[in-house]
């Protein structure tokens, strides 16, 4: 193993896909994050841990450990078969999202005409209505002064 390194992760006869720690860490820190990626210690083995249920996709979920243990800063050395910068995972099925058919949707209206920017109706204005004519007269107003208010 490599100077420096925390974790190491393997393959294991018996156990199935395996992780220890070095003396670089602390027994308790180490066992809490193992624990966390769903590896349990194996009995009478000191500093060995096991994958629990292994059978349920256990080299996707021992990658997905290696990964975690990277990102949070930890040195950590794989069996080729569960590196997962080297090793590349199982086909993940396609799941429609709709991104394409909104995006072509989005074309066809981009390509489509707009009513903000149309071009002038074909038909003619309506006639303007006519003026009524000037009356003949001036109004008369009234205008009376309010009583009963107060004065200034």
């Amino acid at each position: 193993m490599r100077p420096g390194t925390h974790f190491a992760f393997g393959d294991h006869e018996e156990h199935g896909f395996v992780a220890s720690f070095t003396a670089a860490l602390p027994a308790h820190l180490a066992h809490w994050y193992l624990e966390r990626e769903q590896f349990e210690p194996v009995p009478g083995e000191p500093g060995l841990y096991r994958l629990s249920e292994p059978e349920r996709d256990g080299v996707r979920r021992t990658r997905h450990a290696v990964h975690d243990l990277r990102h949070h800063g930890y040195t950590v050395q794989a069996d080729i078969r569960l590196e997962p910068s080297l090793s590349a995972g199982p086909p993940r099925p396609v799941r429609p999202n709709g991104l394409q058919e909104r995006r072509s949707r989005l074309a066809q209206a981009a390509a489509g005409r707009t009513t903000q920017r149309s071009a002038p109706p074909t038909t003619s204005p309506p006639a303007a209505r006519p003026i009524p004519p000037k009356p003949t007269y001036a109004p008369t107003v009234h205008l009376t002064a309010a009583t009963g208010g107060r004065s200034r």
